[in-house]
């Protein structure tokens, strides 16, 4: 199964190096909260993942549901991307010490919680996510067709790629890690207010790319 393994990884460098509102988040969520307040936004991230590919595999129909009300979930995946950029831009505050040191928050279970279930949203209700995942779908079930064990095959691809993909998002996670060791304050406070307007960005292209669709395809 050599050549599933190699689409599989194919399929998470993609996914890994695609630019989107979550590899932003990934890194906010690692300069502001460090080390475990990432590792819990990509827990979430990951637990997404796996759980559209299960809804493409599994439940075609349930899918091809859920693609009729694209506009709704844009709205409230782009209402999720614009209030953290918001927040990100006006209300996030930057802490540190009396010598002027970033600070490690001291994150509770239900901090952690609230941070997975962050990730775990931005990317369900992102639309790029369901097509990512329906294509890819789309894509390796014909390859799978041509092949003796074509389950085998599938299960090992994805499983490739949602594995490389979280290794790429923890690797994203130490980076930051180490990145914030260098960071001042100002720094950071800065670097929240690019993330925040990257997220309002990303959320109101999303809007605006499904209504122009929508248009184009007269369902407007």
């Amino acid at each position: 199964m050599l050549e599933a393994l190699v689409k599989g990884l194919i399929l998470g460098l993609l996914l890994g190096v695609s630019v989107g509102p979550v590899i932003f988040s990934i890194l906010k969520q690692s300069l502001n909260n460090g080390h475990r307040g990432g590792y819990a936004f990509i827990a979430g991230v990951f637990i997404s993942d796996v759980l559209l590919v299960l809804i493409c595999n599994m439940f075609t129909k349930l899918f091809d549901t859920v693609m009729e009300h694209e506009l709704v979930i844009g709205i409230a995946g782009s209402s999720l991307l614009v209030a953290l950029g918001i927040y990100n831009f006006f209300f996030r505050k930057v802490q540190s010490t009396e010598n002027g040191m970033l600070t490690v928050n001291n994150l509770r279970t239900h901090h952690l919680a609230g941070i997975f279930f962050s990730g775990f949203f931005m990317n369900t209700l992102n639309p790029g996510s369901f097509l990512f995942w329906f294509a890819s779908t789309a894509t390796i079930t014909a390859d799978s067709k041509l092949v003796d064990h074509p389950d085998q095959y599938r299960f090992i691809v994805f499983l490739t790629a949602l594995l490389f993909n979280l290794s790429s998002d923890t690797a994203k996670v130490l980076l930051a890690n180490k990145i914030r060791l260098k960071l001042t304050p100002h720094n950071v406070h800065i670097i929240n207010r690019i993330s925040g307007v990257i997220l309002i960005g990303f959320g109101i292209a999303i809007v605006v790319t499904i209504l122009i669709r929508d248009a184009h395809a007269g369902r407007l």
